[in-house]
């Protein structure tokens, strides 16, 4: 049996609203870190972690839709539905960066005013291949492997992780999954709590220590969710969608902990955040069901415009920073702009969703499948095991797991 033909899993809606939630206040972050001048005084000090949460969640829906169906499916086939499903909006956001690239030019920015027009091209062209660029390479000024669209780099780490998890992890029992959860853990905590600044930021250029960051940050999260899937039993939690989502704001907008002094106390608060309660987020998310006409909307829209607005935001961000760099604008006298550019990327996002990312999708399916996308399943209630329960829709990276 082909990867494409496999039978179609139940929905959980809930994780879709969590994975909407942390999108949309990446977004928020990224417009807000404008006007910090350090890691200290960032507003929504901690949205940076819904990076971690992404993973955590990609891993748990990768593992409900894939962990029992390797008897039907090849790594080749998996390969080929992950990237029918991210690569799309990849091509999308490097386009999009490309386009608005030389709108950009700022003092914040200076390398973007003399940037040849081929060189941004070739980024361009090489981006949407989603392969990773050296230093050498750089546009802006920030040495990214993604220099036109930024938080592609964690989009590079959940490919490194699929590959992981599809030529290795997925044979692993659930004793040495468990030791290999604990070792990363290990690694992650003693990253946050010793590192220079005492946080998990980092991981978007191929520098040796920013690889560090990217891959300690991957690892754990992304293999814990797949440990959760495996070995989380059933529960029956109300409000499960209130709760878990006020748990994830509360632990995303956190000031930031010991400022300068203590620095090590921001090492811990993160490590308990992205080892613990992210993970608990995501049990209370699977453990609950959806009641009301309003809450089953809202957590299908920011389902469905997670992926998107967190692959396309950000050339909108980097015009809006030229913009207040340039005519040297606080917060207070440009919000009604931040407003505005917060409105434009969820437009944006639901845009390319139905007018680009869904069309070329299916016809990415009839072409090397030559199948129409099949349709999922309903949601599952409360009281489903985890097992069941959980989310065939795309994950916090768009992983599909439409059959």
């Amino acid at each position: 049996m082909s990867a494409s033909s496999l039978t179609p899993k139940p929905h959980y809606e809930i994780l879709d609203g969590l994975r909407g939630v942390a999108a949309v206040l990446v977004v928020a972050f990224h417009i807000l870190e404008v006007h910090a001048q350090g890691h200290v005084d960032l507003l929504l000090n901690h949205a940076y972690l819904a990076v971690d949460f992404f993973f955590l969640l990609s891993g748990f829906v990768i593992g409900y839709a894939y962990d029992d169906r390797w008897g039907s499916m090849s790594p080749g086939g998996f390969f080929k539905r992950r990237l029918i499903r991210l690569q799309p909006l990849v091509v999308m956001g490097a386009i999009l960066g490309a386009a608005l690239f030389f709108f950009q030019r700022s003092d914040f920015w200076p390398m973007v005013a003399v940037a040849p027009a081929w060189k941004v091209m070739l980024v361009m062209l090489v981006g949407c291949t989603m392969l990773p660029l050296l230093p050498a390479f750089d546009i802006r000024g920030g040495a990214e492997m993604y220099p036109l669209n930024g938080p592609a780099w964690s989009l590079f780490y959940e490919y490194v992780a699929n590959i992981l998890y599809a030529l290795f992890v997925r044979r692993f029992s659930t004793t040495l999954l468990a030791v290999l959860v604990v070792l990363s853990g290990g690694v992650l905590v003693h990253l946050a709590v010793t590192g220079p600044a005492c946080d998990v930021i980092g991981g978007w250029s191929l520098e040796l220590v920013q690889i560090r960051y990217g891959l300690t940050r991957v690892v754990y999260p992304f293999f814990a969710g797949l440990l959760l899937f495996r070995i989380g039993k059933p529960a029956r939690v109300e409000h499960g969608f209130l709760l878990s989502s006020l748990l994830l704001v509360v632990l995303l907008v956190m000031p930031r902990l010991g400022e300068y002094a203590h620095l090590w106390m921001n090492g811990i608060y993160e490590s308990v955040t992205i080892v613990v309660l992210f993970p608990l987020v995501v049990f209370i998310g699977a453990s609950s069901q959806l009641s009301g006409k309003l809450s089953t909307t809202l957590c299908r829209f920011l389902g469905e415009i997670s992926y998107p607005i967190y692959i396309t935001h950000f050339p909108l961000v980097e015009l809006y920073r030229a913009w207040v760099f340039n005519h040297k604008l606080t917060l207070r006298e440009s919000y009604p702009l931040a407003l505005l550019v917060f409105a434009l990327a969820i437009v944006l996002a639901y845009a390319c969703l139905k007018l680009y990312d869904e069309p070329a999708r299916r016809w990415l399916r009839r072409r090397f499948s030559g199948e129409a996308a099949p349709k999922p399943q309903g949601p599952l209630g409360a009281g489903s095991s985890l097992v069941e329960s959980c989310l065939p829709q795309p994950d916090a990276f768009g992983a599909d797991v439409e059959q």
